[in-house]
């Protein structure tokens, strides 16, 4: 029988840009109980983190008067735009982090008045820097790290949490070639697993109220040695991506003749 564990701890502090993320967590790590009895963590486990938490960490809480210019700054193209009834605007963008969604990234909920959370520079170092912090705090045990950020997704209501960041993460699994009940090889099968670790963890935890950090253990046949290429290979961009442009967007660059692709 297989078995999938998440526990979301509590009392996580507050997080400022003087804060050793690694040095704060490790308590709370150390101190896990498991249902089978067992303490702390394993090499076995993913760590999956919100990456409000990292951001804050590193500085990325900034002054902003204008919500969308800071959008603009963290924007490399539109994909899609329109305007609410009551005026504001909501933009579909690429991010300097090659992921596809909402505003940049660019949070201002849970912060003071004039001020925005933007995304960690670069997640996957982001998420390598804290494995190697944990591995040191851990006497070796390297556990597997995933950052996490929430996102809507093209047809589907709502959002989810999805991995912006990983570390000693097989992030896809790659099934194709292998045969299915039938004995016919699988042809497209590639599965997204650090976004559905990422996504099984924040069915627990919050990115407020002290609970912004899961353990996931069940999974250890894709935590590695290796820190790994991280994630930002899960996004789809270019070529292969079916959603290039909003329906509007995609209309309007093929009545004037453009390609959907810049």
């Amino acid at each position: 029988m297989s078995a999938l564990q998440v526990l979301a701890p509590e009392g996580v502090p507050a997080i400022t840009s003087s804060t050793e993320l690694a040095a704060v967590l490790v308590p709370v790590l150390a101190n896990l109980v498991w249902p089978d009895g067992s303490i702390g963590i394993d090499a076995g486990d993913v760590v999956v983190l919100s990456s409000k938490v990292v951001s804050k960490a590193e500085g990325r809480l900034v002054r902003a008067d204008d919500r969308e210019d800071a959008i603009d700054s963290e924007s490399v193209r539109v994909v899609a735009s329109r305007e609410n009834a009551d005026g504001s605007r909501l933009r579909i963008v690429e991010n300097r982090q090659g992921i596809v969604m909402a505003a940049a990234g660019v949070d201002s909920s849970n912060t003071h008045a004039g001020t925005i959370l933007l995304l960690p520079v670069d997640p996957d170092d982001s998420a390598r820097r804290l494995r190697r912090g944990l591995a040191a705090r851990l006497g070796g045990v390297r556990p597997g790290v995933i950052l996490t950020d929430s996102a809507g997704r093209p047809w589907r209501s709502g959002v989810t949490d999805l991995a912006i960041g990983a570390a000693g993460i097989t992030v896809l699994d790659d099934l194709r070639g292998t045969p299915d009940d039938a004995g016919r090889p699988l042809e497209t099968t590639v599965v997204a697993v650090a976004d559905e670790i990422a996504a099984a963890a924040d069915l627990l935890k919050r990115p407020t109220g002290g609970r912004p950090l899961a353990v996931v253990r069940g999974m250890a046949h894709v935590v590695t040695q290796e820190d790994g290429p991280g994630a930002r290979g899960l996004n789809r961009t270019g070529p292969d991506d079916m959603f290039a442009l909003g329906s509007r967007e995609a209309y309007e660059r093929g009545r004037e003749g453009l390609p959907l692709h810049d």
